[in-house]
Order: C-alpha cells, then sequence, then structure tokens
C-alpha cells in the first residue's frame, strides 16, 4: 500500500480484515499528515458532487478579482495545469455533470455505509457526531440553488429536508447570534462528521497491534516493471517487493504512474482551514453547517471548532498563507461570532487530489498486479471505507458490492 492517508489506512483496514499481509509505505512521519490532517470534517454523501457544473467557468472568471473567494485560478506555466482546467471546462455541462453526480453520489453512499459497519465492528472513536448536516443559503438566488439540488437529491432516495429560516435556526439555534441572515436551508440528517485525522490514526494504531506493517519516513521514488507486472517498489529505504501494489499516494500519484504510460489527470487543489479549541458550548454548531455563500464547512470536532474552504488552484505549493485562509476565518466568525477566540486560532493548508470531472480513479491497471484507489479530490473522508473495500474486494477476488462505472481506467471514457 502506497500511502497513509485516509483512504491508504482505510483500504489497508479492508485487506488485512480479508487475511493479507499488509505493508504500508509514506513518507511523512505518521500517518494521515498531508490532506487527511485538517479537513472539514463532513461526512457528506448528500453534498457530493463534481464542483464542474454548468456555469462554473463563468463563476471562476467572476472570482478572480474578489478579496475572499470560493475558488482561486493562479495560473502557471505548468501544461499539466491547463490540461486539467481544459478537461474540467469540459466537463461543465449539464449532461456530464449529471453522469458524473450519479457516480459521486454511488461511491458516497455506499462509502458512508462502510464507515457505519466499521465504527461498529471496531468501536473506534474519532469525536464522531450523527446529527446530519445544514446547508444554509444566504440569497434568494442561493436558496432556488438549494431547491435545484434537493430535486436532484429526490432522484438519489438521499433522505434531505429543504427549510425555511425559522427552521435554520431550529437545527443550529447558535446561528440565532450570526452577522449574516438566511433565506432557508438543506438539512441532510443521515450525514455525520467526525475528525478524519483521528479516525486514520486510531486505525493504523489497531492496525499495526493486528500486524500490518508502516514504513515511515519512506519516500516512493519510482515503480519497477517488466511490461506487464510491477516487480518492485524503490524507495529512499531500498526496493520492496509484493504481490499486489495499491497506489493511495493522492497528488503524487500522476508523476509515479506517468512513466509506466498510465496518465491520470489529477492535479491539486489546496484548501485552507482553521481550527479554534475550546468551543463554548452554547454558541457553537451542534453538528455541521455549509455555507453555501462562502463555501465554507463549520464543524464541530469534540470541544473544537473546524471550518474549512478554499479552492485554490496554484500547483502543489503546501504553504499557508493566513491571508488566504482568512476568509475560512471571515466565514466562521460570521456563523458563530460566540464560539471561541477566534484571535487563538491555528491555520492549516492541504492539497485536494482532484479530477477534472469528480470521481475517483480505482481499480486496476493495465498492470496485472497494480491498483489504484487515488482522485477522491474534496470527498476523501467521505469516500475512504467505500473506496478501500472495493479495491479490496477486487483483490480477493471478489465483485464489489456497487458498479464502478466511471471510477476505473477503462470505463472513464463513458
Amino acid at each position: 500500500m502506497l500511502g497513509a492517508g485516509v483512504i491508504g489506512t482505510a483500504c489497508a483496514h479492508y485487506l488485512s480484515r480479508d487475511g493479507h499481509e499488509v505493508t504500508v509505505v509514506d513518507r511523512q512521519p505518521g500517518a494521515a499528515l498531508e490532506t487527511s490532517f485538517g479537513n472539514a470534517g463532513g461526512v457528506c454523501p448528500g453534498l457530493a458532487g463534481p464542483w464542474a457544473a454548468p456555469g462554473m467557468p463563468l463563476k471562476v472568471l467572476r472570482w478572480l478579482f474578489a478579496a475572499h473567494a470560493p475558488l482561486m485560478l493562479r495560473p502557471r506555466l505548468d501544461p499539466a495545469q491547463w490540461r486539467w482546467l481544459a478537461r474540467f471546462v469540459g466537463n461543465c455541462t449539464a449532461e456530464r455533470f449529471a453522469h458524473n453526480k450519479a457516480r459521486m453520489q454511488r461511491i458516497a453512499h455506499y462509502s458512508k455505509s462502510c464507515l457505519v459497519a466499521l465504527r461498529e465492528e471496531t468501536g473506534i472513536a474519532y469525536d464522531c457526531d450523527t446529527g446530519g448536516v445544514l446547508q444554509v443559503f444566504r440569497t434568494e438566488e442561493e436558496l432556488e440553488g438549494g431547491r435545484r439540488a434537493a430535486k436532484v437529491l429526490e432522484q438519489f432516495d438521499v433522505v434531505h429536508r429543504l427549510v425555511d429560516a425559522a427552521e435554520v435556526l431550529s437545527i443550529e439555534p447558535s446561528l440565532g447570534k450570526s452577522a449574516v441572515s438566511f433565506t432557508g436551508g438543506l438539512h441532510l440528517p443521515a450525514d455525520e462528521t467526525g475528525d478524519c485525522y483521528l479516525f486514520t490514526t486510531r486505525l493504523a494504531d489497531r492496525l499495526k497491534s493486528g500486524g500490518v506493517a508502516f514504513l515511515f519516513n519512506t519516500d516512493v521514488q519510482r515503480l519497477v516493471h517488466d511490461g506487464r507486472n510491477v516487480t518492485g517498489v524503490a524507495t529512499s529505504r531500498g526496493l520492496f517487493t509484493a504481490d499486489r501494489y495499491v497506489v493511495a499516494l493522492a497528488n503524487d500519484a500522476p508523476a509515479l504512474l506517468k512513466p509506466l504510460g498510465i496518465d491520470l489527470p489529477i492535479y491539486p487543489v489546496k484548501g485552507y482551514a482553521i481550527t479554534l479549541d475550546n468551543v463554548r458550548a452554547d454558541h457553537a454548531p451542534r453538528s455541521s453547517v455549509m455555507d453555501e455563500h462562502s463555501k465554507v464547512m463549520v464543524t464541530r470536532l469534540g470541544d473544537r471548532l473546524r471550518a474549512a474552504g478554499v479552492a485554490e488552484i496554484t500547483g502543489h505549493d503546501r504553504s499557508v498563507s493566513t491571508r488566504k485562509a482568512d476568509g475560512v476565518l471571515e466565514a466562521a466568525r460570521a456563523l458563530f461570532p460566540l464560539a471561541g477566540d477566534y484571535t487563538n486560532i491555528t491555520y492549516w493548508a492541504g492539497l485536494r487530489p482532484m479530477t477534472p470531472d469528480g470521481p475517483p480513479y480505482l481499480g486496476h491497471t493495465p498492470f496485472a498486479n497494480l491498483l489504484l484507489n487515488v482522485g477522491q479530490g474534496s470527498n476523501g473522508w467521505t469516500q475512504a471505507c467505500g473506496c478501500g473495500r472495493i479495491v479490496a474486494d477486487l483483490i480477493s477476488g471478489r465483485q464489489p458490492d456497487i458498479s464502478l462505472d466511471g471510477m476505473t481506467l477503462d470505463s472513464r471514457g463513458r
């Protein structure tokens, strides 16, 4: 297993449960120290959908000159960025959006059920809350978008409720102190929240005690192959061999796989987060609120408040710009002004491994013993358990529980 984020660690769990001997390789000193570390905390199948949507290119152009835009494009002399952007724009049609949305809904809801089963099976604790997720709208235009989203959710039999402004405050009373007003909301009672980092590290500890080997501080350099099979992984600690290899390296997967002739259209999209400790329980969200206006999600994680958002298309730079993260801070403070001391927060930035159409890449490759588990983008926490279970099923010779149409290399062009 190459990668010890939530994607790789969850997959290692299912492989180990099937009786496979598993080794996980990662360059970091521990599990979940990159993209999985500081995300918004939402396990949100109800919100799963592609960013490539009708009208999105025009929105991006308008946001180019905004101080705190939900999506920030930073053009670079990078052919991979421009190829990704071209494919992204090509998926911003109503037909492509519908296809991609259906595929993402399929894997998201399946994965949520896998997470629940894993939690019940292991008893793992990770500041989980099953109180649902509330998407709030500030304008009539946003509310109309919520109505359109509700119609789509009906097609997928997703439990939801379109609510008015008064019901928004009933679901999340602390929004009554908000500095903004609301036109309504979309309540997704079956969605969940939880700390992705806690989940991953505690699952990794459990796996270690069960015999799974984690090789940390180990750089994956290249895959050695004979044209038909991968014969080893060259690392900073030497060559490692296995019967099967799973790539779960997020944004580093394209560079690793390109020499093998596997061209993955995955590009990093930076997101920012803030964490506020010692929240005031009576003034913080009960569960999670997604602010449609700022595209910022604010989540209660135990006694902490996590707010995350922003999509900056700027390459592989992982540095934290507090100026750019201040848009996330402003949104959180506007929604929950009394939640705590906003002058004492922790900033974080991570790179989401985004595909231009939305769904991940799972399963087999032209190399018989090499499988993919990459490209989950902003839905990695939501999709981790389902993707891991699917890859483990394929390696163990079982038919996955759901169709993989539109999520494999050979079906992607459909």
